[in-house]
């Protein structure tokens, strides 16, 4: 292809899925001086030569903004390559090649080419895990009493009281479903599906649920705090460590099923379960989330089977 004077290199878009543990990183988005999800894929790219040229002629983005410390099973983004590059490769080579160059803290899942208008961060929806029973203080509640409390934050509404509201940023959001995160007959946490979610919307709506078990918070209150957005509260933030995002969901990928069964333990009670212990189970509980997104990964990233021609 060409056009006036010079020649214009044909491009293509790919989408790509991937999933990550954030202890590791500043974020999924690319920050100046820090290590960032994003900017660790754009080195690996750059390193195979597949994005070159200055920066602000790239194009790779991610679906889903994550904080620093927030684990990720499926995440997603685009990158445009050269049309005749991505006919060299292929969907299991360019995953070989660019997980070989990937801190195995990052898992590159998928890829495949797409429109050249798609935008991954129009998606169906997104789901989230929150694991309360490693808050420290966590008071398992009645589990029917659970289920009202999730239903209070079902629905479309002002979400200003439950988010760090960024200027210009819409706080109108529709939370499609909040169900308990259970293990047998133990709760360990929610998983909330929305379409969209507000910064720190889902740790501010975690540390809310904690407070309600602890007895720091009286239904009422949370109540108020979503008809009644006008009136501002804060009921604080819960940590980033315990926060998965669970998945993104587009039209043309949904959402897999979870994979091979992981294994939670229960955190020490009563009189035992002083500071010292409780503390080397929240260490062991981080290793069992991780666990379960290696083996997620294991599952999701397959790659497909080649069968070489004989000769």
């Amino acid at each position: 292809m060409s056009e006036g004077d010079g020649p214009l290199t044909e491009k293509v878009r790919l989408f790509f899925r991937i999933g990550y543990l954030g202890d590791g990183y500043h974020g999924s988005q690319i920050q100046p001086d820090v290590r960032t999800v994003q900017g660790e894929l754009i080195r690996v790219f750059r390193s195979l030569k597949w994005l070159t040229g200055p920066a602000e002629d790239q194009l790779l983005i991610l679906s889903s903004r994550t904080d620093a410390g927030v684990h990720v099973r499926i995440n997603g983004g685009i990158v445009d390559l050269e049309r005749d590059l991505w006919a060299a490769l292929s969907p299991r080579k360019m995953i070989r090649a660019v997980d070989d160059r990937l801190d195995g803290t990052i898992a590159f899942l998928t890829v495949e080419e797409v429109e050249a208008d798609f935008n991954p961060r129009l998606a169906l929806h997104r789901v989230y895990r929150y694991r309360l029973e490693a808050m420290e203080y966590w008071d398992e509640p009645d589990h029917e009493t659970f289920r009202r409390w999730l239903s209070m934050f079902v629905g479309t509404y002002d979400a200003r009281n439950f988010a760090r509201l960024e200027e210009g940023k819409n706080p109108i959001r529709t939370i499609l479903d909040a169900q308990p995160w259970m293990d047998g007959d133990r709760l360990m946490g929610f998983e909330i599906k929305g379409e969209a979610f507000l910064w720190n919307q889902v740790r501010r709506v975690a540390n809310a649920l904690f407070r309600l078990s602890v007895g720091d918070l009286q239904e009422r209150e949370v109540k108020a705090a979503i008809e009644r957005p006008e009136e501002p509260v804060d009921f604080g933030v819960a940590p980033a460590q315990w926060l998965v995002l669970w998945g993104v969901a587009w039209s043309r990928a949904p959402l897999p099923a979870q994979g091979p069964a992981a294994i939670f333990s229960a955190p020490p009670t009563g009189r035992t379960a002083e500071r010292t212990r409780k503390g080397r189970w929240q260490h062991a509980a981080q290793h069992e989330i991780k666990a379960m997104l290696y083996n997620e990964w294991a599952e999701l990233g397959t790659l497909p089977v080649v069968y070489h021609r004989s000769q």
